[in-house]
């Protein structure tokens, strides 16, 4: 018979052990909080949530289970209602709007057309400022540079309206990697949604420099977002339109498209093709010589396509494969390369689980837990669940116990 793990893990860390202590516990904290000496769960109905079909609990429990265990029921795998809306939600809803609205009105803020001279200069002092941005990002994570980055953006757009010529061209391209960044960022934090958002100011500046290359640089972006969203077909749609024009292309956005359409197709389960795709754009990698300041992932990441590989090895369910792979790339990325780090070794432990190495796996996760607090990285969080889903054979054993202490600070609130 199936388990709600969510529930179980959630009830282990809390240090009830057993679903009669569960129940008890539950009882007594929901007595205290809502001062009403009825309110009483019983264990029958803890054994039924902690079952295949949890069913969902009265709102006024659902207070209760939040107060006690710090989560909602819908994040406890309860099978959540129609019409559902927690609590807190709508003042969470408004300050993430709120905040949202604040740095996108910012940055597309409409400015009244006064002509300035922009010299040719400011280019490379904003690549210069990106490249710095992109150290940055592997230190601090997302949420402490979307608005500095996102700020810059807004001085671009504002010297857009008086550039003219290459200098114009020139703001173009740079000013699609800002935007870029910022949806990268946004989708670090695990906010798709603000992500998409800005992937879609990336492509329109992409359209309005009619340049090839930059066009096919953003439908990648765009993919990227599709791939977080397990959308297999749209990503291998995005990655082919990308490719239409790939005599044009230079080697950077072919092959950036190239290893993209490589995660639709092992979304889609299909290996031969993840191969073939990641050893064609293994060809093109020696040919990457441009000097546009945006897409330089490939020349930056130690391991690049390998490290492709064996996320879509991971994604297959391959995990012997995606296991040695994954030793390799951690050899040679460096310490400083902390949030990218993180997300490998959450990777590398899932792939341990998944070909039955549960210690290894948890021994892997203490290190991935703890850069995962330290970034507050989103998308290193949901890599750790996808290890908590892997190590569910072994939930009763000593070692899954271990997994479930390690992740606790790191996926809090989720």
């Amino acid at each position: 018979m199936g388990r709600n793990d969510a529930l179980r893990a959630a009830r282990l860390r809390r240090g009830w052990r057993t679903v009669e202590q569960a129940a008890a516990g539950l009882t007594e904290h929901g007595q205290r909080l809502l001062d009403d000496r009825h309110f009483t769960v019983s264990a029958r109905t803890w054994r039924r949530w902690e079952g295949t079909r949890p069913g969902w609990p009265p709102e006024e429990t659902a207070i209760v289970l939040h107060d006690a265990l710090g989560r909602w029921p819908e994040d406890l795998g309860f099978t959540t209602p129609p019409g559902w809306i927690r609590p807190e939600c709508h003042e969470e809803a408004d300050v993430g709007r709120r905040a949202f609205a604040s740095i996108t009105a910012a940055a597309l803020k409409p400015r009244p057309a006064v002509r300035q001279h922009v010299d040719p200069a400011l280019i490379d002092y904003f690549q210069q400022q990106l490249e710095g941005h992109y150290r940055a990002d592997m230190f601090l994570g997302p949420h402490d540079l979307i608005g500095t980055v996102s700020a810059q953006y807004q001085l671009i757009d504002k010297l857009l309206k008086s550039a003219q010529g290459g200098t114009r061209h020139g703001l173009l391209r740079v000013g699609a990697a800002y935007a870029a960044l910022v949806g990268w960022l946004y989708q670090d934090a695990g906010d798709l949604d603000g992500a998409a958002f800005w992937r879609g100011v990336t492509q329109e500046i992409a359209m309005r420099s009619r340049d090839a290359h930059l066009i096919g640089y953003s439908l990648v972006n765009q993919a990227q977002v599709r791939t977080d969203l397990e959308d297999g077909p749209a990503v291998i749609d995005l990655c082919a339109a990308a490719l239409a024009d790939a005599p044009r292309l230079v080697p950077k956005v072919r092959l950036m498209a190239l290893q993209q359409q490589a995660h639709g197709a092992s979304l889609m389960g299909d290996r031969t093709a993840v191969d073939h795709l990641i050893d064609t754009a293994d060809g093109l990698l020696q040919g990457v010589d441009d000097d546009l300041p945006w897409g330089n992932a490939c020349r930056r990441t130690p391991a690049y396509l390998e490290v492709q590989r064996a996320t879509c090895y991971g994604r297959l369910g391959l995990g012997a494969e995606a296991t040695a792979l994954w030793r390799q790339v951690l050899d040679i990325v460096p310490p400083e390369a902390r949030r990218d780090r993180g997300v490998y070794l959450a990777r590398y432990a899932t792939a341990a689980a998944v070909a039955g190495e549960p210690e290894q796996a948890v021994e892997i996760a203490r290190t991935a837990a703890g850069i995962a607090v330290e970034t507050g990285s989103a998308r290193m969080r949901r890599e750790l669940q996808a290890l908590q889903v892997a190590m569910s054979p072994w939930h009763d054993a000593t070692v899954g116990q271990d997994l479930t202490e390690i992740l606790a600070p790191a996926t809090e609130g989720n």
